[in-house]
Formats: C-alpha cells, sequence, structure tokens
C-alpha cells in the first residue's frame, strides 16, 4: 500500500477492542470509526449521554501528573498517550474513538498493541490536504533541570536523554529519526515503566489500581521484577521516546523538527507543544501545495512513512 504524507487520512474499517485502564483499573471498551476530512482525533464518551466530544489536541490536556489527559467541559480521557504514538505514526489525520470510560486501556503498556488495532483497520486516503508544521526557528522550554531543545530539520528527530538513580536504568540516551517501520522495531515494543516504591504508594491512593507485571515494568530497589525482563537493555529511554511521539501526536499536524529532551515527561512535552503552537514565528505551516512534485512515498508496511524535505 502506498500513500502520500500530504493527504489525510482515516481508517478503512471499524474495530473495536477492550481492555483495563492503567490508573482506574476499570474494565473499558473503545471502538473506532472512520471520520470525515478536518475531522481530527475526537474522543467521543459514549458512557455519557449524548456522547459528547473531547478532542485530541494539545490546548485540551488538562492533566500531565501521571499520564497524558485530555478533557473538556468537565468530561476527560485519560493516558491518550500510548494509543496517540500509534495514530501518529500511522498517518491518521481523522478518527473517531468511541470510549465508554474515563481511560484509555492501557493493553501491555506499550504502543504495539494499538499498532496491530490500526493494522486491522487499515488505511484510507482522503482527497483533503494535509498540513504540517515544520520548525521555523530553534529555541527550548526547560522546568528546572529538565529541558527540550528544538532546531530545524527536515524530518522528525528525537534524541531522548533520561536519569534515574537505580542500576539498572541509570543515564540512557537514544536517537531515533522517523523513518518506515522503525518505531514499530525500534520504540513501539518498550513498555511504561515504575519503581516498586512509587508503585505502592500510588495504589495506596487509589491509582496505579490497573498496574501489573503483564503492562508495566517495575523495578525493585535492584532489580526488575518481570519475569521475562526487559524488551530492550535501554527499554525505559525507548518508551520515554514513545510517550514524546504520543505527545507530538496533539498537534493537529505531523511536524518536522529535531528534538533534545533532557529528563522531561508529560507536563514538559505540552509546554513545548503550546510554544511550537502558539508562538509566532516558531514554527511554519507547510501545506500540500508546497509538497514536491513526487508526493507518493512508499513504505515497507501500510502504517509507517519517512517525511520527505520539505521546501520552506
Amino acid at each position: 500500500m502506498r500513500y502520500d504524507l500530504f493527504t489525510q487520512h482515516t481508517i478503512r474499517a471499524e474495530v473495536r477492542f477492550g481492555g483495563t485502564g492503567l490508573h482506574s483499573g476499570a474494565r473499558v471498551h473503545v471502538r473506532l470509526r472512520p471520520a470525515p476530512p478536518d475531522h481530527g482525533v475526537v474522543f467521543y464518551r459514549v458512557d455519557v449521554p449524548g456522547a459528547p466530544a473531547v478532542p485530541a489536541r494539545y490546548d485540551h490536556v488538562v492533566d500531565t501528573s501521571l499520564a497524558t489527559v485530555i478533557g473538556k467541559d468537565g468530561l476527560s480521557v485519560s493516558t491518550v498517550e500510548h494509543f496517540m504514538a500509534a495514530v501518529r505514526v500511522a498517518g491518521l489525520d481523522n478518527l473517531r474513538v468511541e470510549i465508554d470510560g474515563t481511560e484509555m486501556p492501557v493493553l501491555d503498556g506499550s504502543a504495539k498493541p494499538f499498532l496491530e488495532i490500526l493494522q486491522e483497520a487499515g488505511l484510507k486516503v482522503q482527497k483533503a490536504p494535509k498540513q504540517c508544521l515544520r520548525v521555523h526557528h530553534p529555541f527550548m522550554v526547560r522546568q528546572g533541570d529538565a529541558y527540550i531543545k528544538v532546531f530545524p530539520s527536515d524530518e522528525l528527530r528525537i534524541c531522548y536523554t533520561i536519569d534515574f538513580p537505580h542500576p539498572l536504568v541509570g543515564r540512557q540516551a537514544f536517537v531515533w529519526s522517523f523513518d518506515p517501520g522503525s518505531f514499530a522495531r525500534d520504540v513501539a515494543s518498550a513498555r511504561t515503566f515504575g519503581f516498586l516504591r512509587e508503585v505502592q504508594h500510588l495504589q495506596s491512593r487509589g491509582l496505579a489500581l490497573g498496574g501489573s507485571l503483564e503492562n508495566a515494568v517495575v523495578f525493585d530497589d535492584l532489580d526488575v521484577l518481570n519475569p521475562d525482563g526487559l524488551r530492550y537493555r535501554d527499554e525505559c529511554v525507548r518508551h520515554k521516546v514513545l510517550d514524546f511521539v504520543g505527545d507530538l501526536g496533539l498537534c493537529p499536524f505531523p511536524v518536522f523538527g529535531s528534538f533534545e529532551a533532557y529528563k522531561a515527561g508529560h507536563a514538559l512535552h505540552n509546554r513545548l507543544l503550546r510554544a511550537l503552537c502558539e508562538r509566532p514565528g516558531y514554527v511554519r505551516c507547510v501545506p500540500a501545495a508546497a509538497a514536491p512534485a513526487r508526493r507518493f512515498v512508499p513504505a515497507r508496511s501500510n502504517l509507517y512513512w519517512k517525511p520527505p524535505v520539505v521546501p520552506a
């Protein structure tokens, strides 16, 4: 299958799935349905009369303390970042997400199951142009010793560094650039992670009730508690890249830029997006009319693409 980055896409067929919320512990059911051009990715709370809409946008983020939570008019959907990472990598622009609870299911704690679900649904090209954002000027956002530096680039490139005082984590860095299949191969399977003392504290407060060794990597003081160990030696920093891609997915358009993140998290990710989208001069909007003549991008999988060079 071929599709071009400068044309909008939705899914070809409806698909359903369910699972448990990481923090709520509640069972939730989700139905993905095609949506028309310029609809965007929108969650609909079908457990509430009238199925009110909650747009998956950076300016609807209402909490970032434990996960990325979007909300509108007092209703919210939490832990959307893993799903949104898969949506963005799949090249989807328009999607109706019907959910009967307050939190997306965590599944196995990574983005891989969501990619498989979207693979089942397939992609449908829509007769509408897509716009992209290209970083125009370098800038930085920071909070304490954490920061994200942003530079112009003709592709999406992420350099992420974490530093945790644990013998199996410590300081890890991972550099990743979008190219066909690389997200599935190098990032998508990386699971959310936590430390036993923190998990026990959260559960004592009625949080992380759905967390288990089936959907998260958990470390005690010296080791990893998961019987099968880690999926990657540096799984933790790869998951941070996954989170960053998911939070970038709350921008209405794909972003071309180089990002250098150090000890960042959901809060700083959202601050970055607000700077990108709301401060004049930081980015340029690139319409389909500015695309190169060779617009179709062959992909090794129908879910992954490599952004072409975009003229200014």
